[in-house]
Formats: C-alpha cells, structure tokens, sequence
C-alpha cells in the first residue's frame, strides 16, 4: 500500500511539473518572440524565433520618439495611480461591511456587486460617453480614473469580502470587548492580515488598468493624453509593415506590468493561495 501510494505521489508531482511546464512555455514563447524581434534592424520583415545577428536598441529609441511613449506612459501611471488606491479603499471598507457586519438586505447588494461582473465594458462604453460628455470629463483623465474605478470594484469588493468573511470571528469580537470601534478594528486588526490580499488586488487593478484600451479610445479624443496601450494601437496603425519597431512598441507597454509582478511576485502569489486556502 505504501509503495503504490508513493508512486502515485511520485506520478501526480512529475505531471504537475510537466503541466506548469507546458503552460511556462506557453507564455514564455511568445514573449521571447517579440523581444527577439524588437532586435532585429528596423523593417526587416521577421519569421519566428528569428536570433538577431547583431542586437542593438535602435528600435526602442526609434519606437519611444515617434509615438511619444513618455507622453503615454506618464498619462497610464496617472490615470493608475487615481484608480488602484481608490479601489481598494471604497473595496476594503465595502468588504468589511458585507463580510464582517450584519448589515440588512447584505445579501441583495452582495449580489447586486457581482452582477456587475457580467456587464461587459463594450456594452457601457457609449453611453458612458455620451454621460461624462454632458458633465465634461470627456478627454479627461479624471472621467477614465472615475469610470475605471466603477469598472473595477465588483471584483474587488468581492474579493475583499471574501477576505473578510473568512477572518476569524474571535478577532474582531476580542477586539469589541476591549471596546475598539469598527473602524479601529479594521485599521488595527483586520487590515494588517490582509496585506497578501490587498497586494493581488492591487496588482491585478493596475494591470487591468495599464491594459484598458477601448475605454480610453472612446472616452479621450485628445492624442496628447492617451495611455500607452492606445497610443500603441495607433503606432501599430501607422508603421503596420516596420515589425521591430512595432515589436520594440509593445516590449515598452508591457515592460510595467512585468516588473511590477516581479516587485510584487511574492505578495502576488501567497495572496492568490490565501484565497485558494480559505476558499
């Protein structure tokens, strides 16, 4: 019995090996692919995992100058840096309340939130132009932050109540019978638990965030204050046959997110298992 267990054991961590190899690869691939190509010289037409004979970053300062990346990076991390900690805030205070109170009718907003994640950002967007036009916050970042924000926290609250629901009870109850108010308790006790969380939902904000391109098409007009993905959108439109140079394009775009993940990898990832654990 034993020796059967352990070959299975052995079988089913050689297979998950395998697995999480298969899907690296996956994502490791086309990557490379691009990379490899944004070092190939300027309108070279590119194959595959073409290795460049001679690598050189012409084509990044060539991609950075012509669609003016720091313009549109500096209008992404503005518009991110409004939509991440407003989210988790409204997400964390919304989160405690569902999760940790008995609030009346709790149940029909908690339902009402995840509702909202089935309205697909393509049904709203016109409308939603036409809305922020009559008020003015068409080519605005403060419309795009405002509207992303509202985008967003469905996810997010359900996320952080989920969070709260599964801390325990005892925290919180220990904490009123040494007669700690409601927001002292999260602040004090509950919040410094659930950093891991906090930490995905912010990395996964600011990706969604970085990523957004049809909002930001629709809602801002003005060339001067697109994002970055938006503003790669049209890059590609211009120079569609220069392939290195629309590969150097997109390196540039992604670059944020990668090294935010590696900043945050930890935090990530034992948030992520956080919630597997609790779920």
């Amino acid at each position: 019995m034993n020796t059967g267990s352990t070959a299975a054991t052995t079988t089913e961590k050689w297979s998950g090996y395998a697995l999480l190899t298969v899907l690296a690869m996956a994502v490791a691939i086309p990557f490379l692919s691009v990379f490899l190509a944004s070092m190939q010289p300027a309108g070279e037409p590119v194959t595959g995992l073409a290795w460049p004979e001679r690598w050189s970053l012409d084509n990044y300062r060539q991609a950075w100058t012509v669609a003016g990346f720091s313009d549109l990076i500096r209008s992404s991390l503005v518009i991110a840096a409004g939509v991440v900690p407003a989210t988790l805030l409204l997400s964390g205070l919304a989160g405690y309340a569902l999760g940790t109170m008995d609030l009346p009718r709790a149940n029909a907003v908690t339902a009402f939130f995840i509702a909202g994640l089935t309205i697909p950002v393509e049904l709203v967007v016109v409308p939603l132009y036409f809305d922020l036009r009559q008020v003015g916050l068409t080519d605005s970042h403060l419309g795009v932050i405002l509207v992303e924000i509202a985008l967003f926290l469905p996810f997010s609250v359900f996320w952080m109540r989920t969070h709260f629901r599964t801390t325990p009870r005892s925290l919180t109850e220990a904490a009123r019978v040494d007669g700690a108010s409601s927001a002292t308790i999260l602040f004090r006790v509950l919040l410094p638990l659930a950093r891991p969380s906090l930490t995905t939902l912010g990395v996964l904000v600011f990706m969604w965030s970085w990523n957004q391109f049809l909002l930001v098409l629709v809602l801002i007009q003005n060339a001067d204050m697109r994002t970055a993905p938006a503003g790669l959108g049209f890059f590609v439109g211009q120079n569609s046959t220069d392939v290195p140079t629309l590969a150097a394009g997109t390196i540039i775009v992604m670059l944020p997110i990668v090294l935010l993940y590696l900043l945050f990898q930890r935090s990530f990832v034992a948030g992520l298992l956080q919630g597997a654990t609790k779920g």
